[in-house]
């Protein structure tokens, strides 16, 4: 099992905690590690990070750059958060961060549903909003997302889809892991095809 089934304790924002345990996990599981990203192993992922953080332009010659180096060493620089970055890290990377975390743990054969804690599931809640809102401009049918008492709706319309579940799961199925989001769909049926046909990957 990749994980307790216990929600962790607040230590830290979720960004920092989501860092330091996929850092671990990638470095438990190895670079050539699959994932749920097409095509990228653990090494990929790590490096797409860094240079998502570090480099603002010349993109592909710092990712050969990274190629070129070992696992230990780019998770040690995954680590350690610039002093610039590390302002803005709690508000910026949290869904980042949780979801490549989930990207390298669902492609494992023994991943669970992560249970979060309600500080988690608030941050989570929000980034799925504030995402869904933009995915939902692609699907051409209105759209609600839900989550226990949360709801909200992405695309106003009559006879909604209704797409339901943990908030990590909604969150995953508007990041485009729909293929390991363990969600609900409620609605017309020639809507909801419409919904898990969408392009909906970040």
């Amino acid at each position: 099992m990749l994980t307790s089934l216990v929600p962790r304790p607040f230590t830290g924002s979720l960004a920092a905690r989501e860092r330091a345990e996929l850092a671990s996990l990638a470095l438990s599981l190895g670079a050539p590690a699959p994932t749920m990203c097409a095509g990228w192993t653990v090494k990929d992922l790590v490096i797409h990070l860094l240079v998502r953080e570090r480099r603002l332009v010349a993109k592909d010659r710092a990712t050969a750059e990274l190629a070129s180096r070992d696992l230990a060493s780019l998770v040690a620089q995954l680590r350690a958060v610039p002093l610039l970055l590390s302002v803005v890290d709690p508000v910026l990377n949290g869904m980042e961060m949780f979801v490549h975390h989930e990207d390298v743990r669902r492609a494992q054969p023994s991943w669970t549903i992560r249970p979060l804690s309600s500080r988690d599931e608030r941050e989570l809640w929000l980034s799925a909003s504030l995402v869904g809102r933009i995915q939902g401009r692609r699907v051409d049918v209105p759209l609600v997302i839900a989550s226990g008492t949360r709801r909200t709706v992405l695309r106003s319309g009559p006879s909604p889809v209704v797409v339901s579940g943990p908030v990590s799961e909604v969150l995953l199925f508007l990041s485009g892991r729909v293929s390991v989001a363990s969600v609900a769909f409620d609605g017309p049926v020639d809507a909801i095809e419409k919904v898990k046909a969408a392009s909906l990957s970040l």
